[in-house]
């Protein structure tokens, strides 16, 4: 819904690819700022802090019982050792008699390993023993699971109720975003960033904040114990804390800009196939298929290129932890194999220490892994932060300011605007329309007709000057109280997927079933609402293509017939019917004017020699005004735009 005009809107926006037939620069795109993107993304999750508490909570819990498991474990395997080995001692002897009478046949490394160890000579392996042992591990393995899962269950409802509100913030952004912003921004790369990156963040919270909180105290937990089973296999462990942070950091610096520019060609590749949709048929009558597949295919290798970089380069940081973890597997193979021979630790303790090995290397290696999918959470917020960081349209006046009485009285006073400082557009304009004025507004492209409706409707601000509707400034009125008062019917028409219904009742859905036919008879639109199959409850999709472009815009004069403004805009309403039902639409438009003051904006002079007033307009200046008569009389302006629509002689065919 557009509320520029093709021939005086603002410069032309950036396409990132220049529409359907042609290409334009791509900016470069800025750096991430990871760090401070970061803590802002980590920040949305504050009204969250006591679920947090509580996740962390679970987490501690799970990782506790998870981390005691193999020292249960080693416990079992220490028991079924000690019994076997016990089995093949002689019966009635003592540990001590078994230990002494090695050492006196010279037997000192077995003499030693079995002084490390518990055993009962001829007993064999403690059955009871052995099963309480299994059963707790057991138990704590079940009870590891269930916190976990409570832990998954509770962050996905911290996570999407924080996804939610981002959602509802940027709806609420965009809201309060000038008209400005739309006209330089495509509405595929928008569209990008409020799904595709809302939905990237959601996904890397939900995966990164269990898995970074799991594997943190899980590496914790497991050097705690692995410092309480022998604190010099710890030592040979924790070499792999520093060598992960290094290949971590190394890695994810040359990854991280690679996830920037995959999610900034997604969005440019989103606005590509929106522009293309949008124009399809435009392409197809122009033949230019070739050129927008070429386009199409140039922006998806580059966003294949950026994606299969980033995935790859992030991808090597679990293999290089898998590899760090087997060298230290080994090294802790040996030495605790060494430790065992010696007596100074059970076999069931090197078992457990080499679960805890795996323990700890592992979450270490996720944690790596993690990396990826941080950056390009971090690289999709950084997107999402930059709309809601765009500059917004000023606030409302409050107090605000409303005319006590409605009568359409609109005046311009000495009014300046501009889209760009360096070039000028409307200078020092002055007018004034009274009540049931019928102003007609004409002129060149690109002369200001349709920059001057804009700002009666303040969907930009002027530079200087005042605009007063019925004696108030219109500055001082919020922007809903002055809109609410004024009706627009655009050249391009909007509908949305709706029935035909709800579409005539969208700026007034309060209007009672008889009004909507009473406004729909007005504007002839009942004349082809009773041929389609569900008459009023026909759905109509967000593109109208279930009607013509003549029936969709009698559907907008109905709409603003029925939400009975004071001040009525017409911008080429008309343009889109043939010249029979133009003839009706002109009737209809004659009572929709009575008692409201409308500004009509034509290019076909003949639908406003009625007009109360003619304003011509050219380079944002009124030259000339008056009404049809007087203006012909004048031999000026108009009567060239005039002559140039109806008083042209025909050339000759050759």
């Amino acid at each position: 819904m557009s509320e520029t005009h093709a021939d005086d809107k603002p410069a032309p926006r950036p396409q990132r690819g220049g529409g359907p037939f042609g290409g334009m620069s791509l900016p470069a795109e800025k750096s991430m700022n990871f760090t401070a993107s970061g803590k802002r993304l980590l920040g949305k999750l504050r009204p969250e802090r006591l679920w947090l508490v509580l996740v962390l909570v679970l987490a501690v819990i799970s990782v506790s019982f998870s981390v005691l498991g193999p020292r249960l474990l080693g416990e079992g395997t220490n028991l079924i050792f000690s019994g076997v080995v016990s089995k093949s001692l002689p019966a009635g002897s003592s540990q001590a008699d078994v230990i002494a009478g090695l050492r006196a046949s010279g037997d000192s490394t077995q003499a030693d390993m079995l002084s490390g160890m518990t055993l009962a000579p001829g007993l064999g392996i403690d059955f009871a023993m052995l099963s309480t042992v299994l059963f707790w591990a057991l138990a704590l393995y079940v009870l590891s699971s269930v916190f976990s899962w409570m832990q998954a269950y509770v962050l996905n409802g911290v996570v999407q109720r924080t996804v939610y509100r981002l959602r509802e913030e940027i709806e609420a952004k965009i809201n309060r975003l000038p008209l400005s912003y739309f006209d330089k921004k495509p509405r595929g790369e928008l569209l990008s960033r409020v799904t595709n990156d809302v939905d990237n963040i959601s996904q890397s919270l939900q995966q990164s904040l269990s898995q970074v909180v799991t594997s943190l105290l899980t590496v914790i937990g497991v050097i705690v114990m692995m410092l309480i089973l022998s604190p010099l296999l710890a030592l040979i462990a924790l070499v792999t804390v520093p060598l992960t942070l290094v290949i971590t950091a190394f890695i994810a610096k040359r990854s991280q800009k690679l996830f920037v520019a995959q999610w900034a060609n997604t969005g440019e590749l989103n606005g590509q196939i929106e522009e293309t949709f949008t124009g399809h048929a435009l392409v197809k009558v122009f033949g230019r298929q070739k050129e927008v597949d070429a386009r199409f295919t140039a922006k998806n290798d580059e966003l294949y290129e950026a994606s299969f970089g980033a995935q790859f380069i992030s991808g090597m940081i679990m293999p290089a932890m898998t590899f760090i973890g087997n060298l230290v597997y080994v090294a802790i193979a040996v030495v605790g194999g060494l430790q065992v021979a010696s007596g100074a630790m059970q076999l069931g303790d090197v078992q457990a220490f080499i679960q805890y090995s795996r323990q700890f290397t592992q979450p270490l290696a996720q944690l790596g892994s993690m990396a990826n999918l941080l950056q390009s959470g971090v690289a999709s917020a950084e997107r999402v932060f930059d709309l809601l960081d765009a500059d917004e349209q000023s606030e409302d006046p409050d107090p605000a300011g409303s005319p006590t009485e409605v009568h359409g009285r609109l005046v311009f006073e000495n009014v300046s605007f501009r889209y760009t400082k360096e070039k000028p557009l409307i200078e020092e304009l002055s007018l004034v329309a009274k009540p049931g004025q019928t102003i007609a507004i004409v002129g060149p492209t690109g002369a200001g007709k349709t920059t001057l409706v804009n700002l009666m409707m303040r969907f930009y601000e002027i530079d200087s000057g005042r605009i007063l509707l019925d004696g108030v400034d219109v500055v001082t009125m919020t922007r809903h109280d002055l809109r609410s008062r004024m009706g627009m019917v655009l050249q391009d028409t909007w509908l949305f997927g709706g029935t035909i219904r709800d579409n005539i009742a969208y700026g007034r859905p309060d209007a009672t079933e008889q009004e909507i036919l009473t406004a729909a008879a007005a504007t002839y639109v009942d004349r082809f609402v009773h041929s389609l199959p569900d008459g009023y409850d026909t759905v109509l999709d967000d593109q109208g293509s279930n009607v013509s472009a003549g029936e969709m815009q009698l559907l907008t004069i109905a709409r603003a017939f029925l939400a009975q403004p004071s001040v009525l805009i017409l911008d080429e309403a008309t343009s889109s019917v043939d010249t029979r039902t133009e003839v009706l639409v002109q009737k209809a438009m004659s009572a929709l004017r009575a008692e409201r003051t409308s500004f009509v904006i034509a290019h076909r002079l003949s639908t406003i020699r009625d007009a109360d007033l003619i304003l011509v307009m050219e380079s944002g200046r009124i030259v000339e005004q008056g009404n049809h008569v007087q203006l012909l009389d004048a031999n000026g302006a108009y009567q060239a735009l005039y002559a140039a629509q109806f008083a042209a002689p025909v050339a000759d065919e050759v």
